[in-house]
Order: C-alpha cells, then structure tokens, then sequence
C-alpha cells in the first residue's frame, strides 16, 4: 500500500513539473519588435524631404503625446470631433496639408481649422494658447518635433488602428 502511494505521489508530482517544464523551456529570451527603417522615416516637409528618427525618439516622442494630447486624441483619433482623426489621408487632406512633421510642429505652435481659416488656438492646445492649455507651457520644439515624429510613424507601425476610432477601442 505505501509503494502504491508513493508511486502515485510520484506521478503526480511529474504531472506537476510538465507544465513548469514546458514554460520555463518555451519562454526563452523576449526578443523586441525591431521597427524598419521604412517605419521610422517620414516627411519632414511640404517638398518631400524626409527624416528618419531612431526608435528611442519615437519612444519619447510616443510619451510626450500621450501626456500633452492623449487625453483627446488616444489612438489617433478626435474624441471632440470624430470626422478628423490623425491617420495619414485626414491629415493629409487638411489645408494646409499637416502630413509632415514641419507641418505638424506648425500646427501644434498655432492651431488652425481644418480648412485652414481660422485659428483655433482658443479652443486647441497650443503653444500659442499655453497660458489656457498648461500641459503645452513646457513643451520645446524639440518636444513637438519628437511628437510630429510619433504620429506620423504610429499608422506604420500600428496600421489602421491609429485613428481608427472605437471599431478598434
């Protein structure tokens, strides 16, 4: 009776071990997503000049969004006005067009309608409107460029989901 026992305990015990086995063999080491240099190269101007930022800029660049302008556009998306995201062709279809980091970097200094108008800076976050909107105070054009850069790299990265609104949220 107590071999029976012990050999049960013993089965169970291996039974135990496989899946720890398997988890520890499986995991290995964690390799990250290595992003292409097509990824991180965007224009920088209206001409067609491009930039290629390195993984590290968008990271930062990534953070500084999402503290400044995360809370409206998470996503890449408008939540004030669905009809204008941060996906390439709305971005592109703007006037002017704000499909480059210049652009971009122009239009978070002095923000403008969509059409190109009228400022909107009283009611968009804004350098020029820093004393209303406080979390655009301490941004420096470094700041908006490494965000221009972000946005710009986030549709290749993350494909239709940037500003792809609630389908993907």
């Amino acid at each position: 009776m107590a071999s029976s026992f012990s050999s049960a305990l013993r089965s169970l015990a291996r039974l135990m071990l496989l899946p720890l086995a398997l988890l520890v063999g499986l995991a290995g080491p964690v390799q990250a997503a290595q992003w292409t240099t097509e990824q991180l190269t965007v224009p920088a101007d209206a001409s067609g000049t491009t930039v290629t930022f390195s993984e590290q800029e968008i990271k930062a660049g990534r953070k500084i969004f999402n503290n400044s302008c995360g809370e409206c556009h998470a996503g890449g998306i408008t939540k004030t006005n669905h009809n204008v995201g941060l996906d390439p062709e709305t971005l592109a279809l703007a006037s002017p067009a704000r499909d480059n980091v210049d652009a971009l970097v122009d239009y978070m200094k002095d923000p403008t309608s969509y059409d190109g108008e009228y400022s909107i800076a009283d009611v968009h976050p804004s350098i020029r409107s820093s004393d209303v909107f406080v979390k655009m105070r301490d941004l420096s054009d470094d700041d908006l460029r490494l965000m221009a850069g972000f946005i710009l790299t986030a549709p290749k990265v993350q494909g239709p989901q940037w500003g792809g609104g609630k389908i993907y949220f």
